[in-house]
């Protein structure tokens, strides 16, 4: 690892030429004053990779996005990407097909290299070449090439029209790497990374071969959109069950609680919040996260069309909400959840509410004998088997289906197991990388997307979608209902639940509310303390 301390008193020495008081001033100035916060947070959404160009969870990313830096960056609120460590960006034509950016100028790693428009290209080719198959490469893929003109300009030719592509730009995916630091070909560990985001990496530490504890600090030679942080320190713990997170919580081990925690724990969180009792508070509000029943259309149950609508038809999400997650999360009824422009309730408007007559017509309609006998897989839920073992007992209770829950605690042995078509069903969540009805549909539904469930449409692929996000005014739908409706019927995925955002933090903790919104990026930089005890 660098040694940014050094780092940071060169940075500062370059700076302020005149006295160590007039050096520690410029620190204060940078990394948030005096306040002597330091901020923990604690998640159980682990992660095993950290370099942007294989890291593509919500663990990894929740540090890429303070650490490392992209063209663009969403801001509070927003869902319209503004320039970061651009000076400026934009299409040019009128077809959307090549993108330009201008960096800010003075930009620098925090072990002190420039950042060049050399380092963007060396970052996205890198991200290709690798081609990670856990990482963030389907966010790249309508990228033809990237060209440099000097050290601060940057053009990007695109195959096809993609109006969102800025939006892309600004998730890790588009961070920017070292090209002096990072291999070309291969992941850098995780105790190398160098980023120049508004938090550079002090420390971290492993469990196993998955980070335990990420300690970051605020950068002081950062150049950037972020605001100046209310913390001097900011450390992320993992943690592998909820009941070990809300410990530490309890014990003020840890200041704040992501979407991590039982659905009963967090329920009487904030029915103590709302009361006024104890020394937690919660923070909640809209979250694009979606939670999906996914079938493996190879398999030759999962690939019974007939069989998955039946599902659909019998599946109560609301029973799913109150019962299981005590009203934590929202019944979802398309693949695109609500409060995302283009949302349709696609599934309500073909099945209504669960009914086993309906059903039963379904299954004996395409001959197929009851019941049905198939296995769900999980690895990782808040509630834990309650939610399967929910669904289990709907569909057993029809009379058409003898269901088996199963799971596979290790994370990564999921993964590679759904990847190679070893399930039937699994249950698995998505968090957005930027916040538009396109990032729920093109990696999830073309061509097997992240999910490799090996279904396809045509239809959808090749054209709907290509129609759609060629179009820059994002305010319209495009033709998000119509292939939200082909998705009702075909059934490749089952929408079971939206989250909310919900973070718990002790009193006296600061800047939470403000973070929580729907594009997912929890700003370390905004949380501080208030004084109070």
């Amino acid at each position: 690892m660098t040694t940014p301390n050094r780092l940071a008193v060169l940075s500062c020495a370059a700076l302020v030429a005149t006295t160590a008081a007039g050096c520690a001033s410029v620190e204060k100035a940078a990394n948030g004053g005096d306040n002597g916060a330091a901020i923990t947070l604690g998640t159980t959404n682990g992660t095993t990779v950290l370099d942007p160009a294989g890291a593509y969870e919500i663990g990894s990313w929740l540090v890429l996005n303070n650490s490392f830096q992209s063209l663009l960056a969403f801001p509070p609120g927003g869902t319209v990407p503004q320039p970061d460590a651009a000076e400026s960006c934009q299409f040019t034509g009128t077809d959307t097909m090549t993108y330009t950016c201008t960096l800010k100028a003075g930009l620098k790693f925090t072990n002190g290299h420039p950042v060049t428009a050399e380092d963007v290209k060396f970052s996205i080719d890198r991200t290709k070449r690798i081609n990670d198959p856990a990482g963030p490469l389907p966010l790249l893929s309508t990228i033809k090439s990237v060209e440099t003109n000097g050290d601060r300009e940057v053009t990007f030719h695109l195959e096809t029209p993609d109006a969102v592509f800025p939006a892309k730009l600004a998730s890790p995916a588009g961070a920017i790497v070292d090209h002096q630091v990072f291999p070309a070909d291969k992941l850098l560990e995780n105790d190398k990374l160098v980023g120049s985001g508004r938090y550079r990496v002090d420390a971290i530490e492993n469990r196993g071969k998955s980070p335990a504890k990420v300690t970051l600090s605020p950068n002081p030679t950062y150049k950037g959109s972020a605001g100046k942080p209310e913390n001097n320190k900011f450390t992320v713990r993992f943690y592998e069950k909820a009941d070990e997170l809300k410990a530490a919580l309890d014990k003020g081990e840890v200041d704040v609680a992501d979407n991590s925690l039982e659905p009963a724990t967090a329920a009487q969180i904030k029915n103590d919040d709302q009361s006024g009792k104890g020394n937690l508070r919660v923070a909640e509000g809209d979250s694009g996260e979606t939670f999906y029943l996914v079938f493996n259309t190879k398999d030759e149950v999962g690939g019974n069309q007939a069989v998955r609508q039946a599902m659909a038809q019998l599946i109560d999400r609301k029973a799913l909400a109150h019962d299981v997650y005590a009203g934590t999360v929202l019944p979802l009824y398309s693949v695109v959840p609500a409060g995302v422009v283009g949302h349709t309730t696609a599934f309500f408007d073909k099945y209504g509410e669960p009914d086993v007559a309906k059903a039963k017509k379904i299954l004996t309609s395409a001959h197929i004998t009851t019941p049905v006998k198939l296995t769900l897989t999980w690895s990782r839920s808040r509630a834990g088997a309650t939610e399967l073992e929910e669904v289990k007992k709907q569909l057993d209770a029809s009379g058409l289906f003898q269901v088996t829950v199963q799971q596979e605690p290790d994370w990564n042995t999921f993964i590679a197991n759904w990847s190679n078509n070893s399930y039937q069903a699994y249950l698995i969540g998505w968090t957005p990388d930027y916040v538009d009805a396109d990032n729920y549909i093109t990696p999830l539904v073309v061509g097997g997307g992240a999910f490799h469930n090996n279904w396809d449409d045509p239809q959808i692929s090749t054209k709907l979608v290509p129609d759609s996000i060629k179009l820059t005014d994002r305010t319209g739908g495009g033709n998000y209902a119509t292939i939200q409706n082909r998705l009702a019927d075909a059934v490749p995925m089952v929408p079971l639940y939206q989250n909310k955002s919900f973070y718990v933090y002790r009193v006296g903790v600061s800047g939470v509310d403000s973070t929580v919104d729907n594009t997912s990026r929890f700003r370390f930089w905004e949380i501080g303390r208030t004084g109070k005890k």
